[in-house]
């Protein structure tokens, strides 16, 4: 008898996927500075807050529009799915992981907090850890894989 997946147990990747969305809320959402903790207001901040805002929105929306049908909110791929090496991932391997730190950075510049910018480091770290097995499932799953990773950088483009 096959054993079920219990998501509690975190086989596919759950508890990633709630430790983000508490991240990107708490960088979005959370306090704006903690005891003095943030930096004075710039235009050069905001303008590249905006930026970073508007294009990790971008990324974003553009990854998951490209995934369609493999979307899932688990790290595990599908059993169904394919590869997808075209639009946004032709520039990183994970965009909607982009996009959504590009989110968090370009907030933090926006609202000027030190606070926010460590939140967004934070969740820059998370996601990289959770692409880690992530990873090793589309490896298994694709044998493409492994060259499209020499191809395409994980995270941030040209450089990660």
């Amino acid at each position: 008898m096959k054993s079920q997946n219990l998501w509690w147990k975190g086989e596919h990747g759950e508890w990633y996927v709630v430790a983000q969305v508490g991240l990107f809320f708490m960088a979005v959402l959370g306090p704006l500075s903690w005891w003095g903790w943030s930096f004075p207001a710039s235009k050069l901040a905001s303008v590249v807050g905006s930026v970073f805002l508007l294009s990790g929105s971008l990324l974003f929306i553009s990854g998951i529009l490209r995934l369609g049908a493999n979307l899932t909110a688990l790290p595990y791929p599908k059993p169904e799915s394919t590869l997808i090496v075209t639009g946004p991932y032709r520039i990183v391997r994970h965009p909607m992981y982009s996009g959504a730190i590009l989110i968090a950075f370009g907030w933090a510049l926006l609202i000027h907090s030190w606070l926010a910018i460590g939140t967004a480091l934070v969740l820059f770290v998370l996601f990289d850890f959770k692409s880690r097995p992530e990873e090793a499932w589309l490896k298994e799953k694709f044998p493409d894989y492994v060259a499209y990773q020499q191809r395409v950088r994980k995270l941030v483009p040209l450089i990660y």
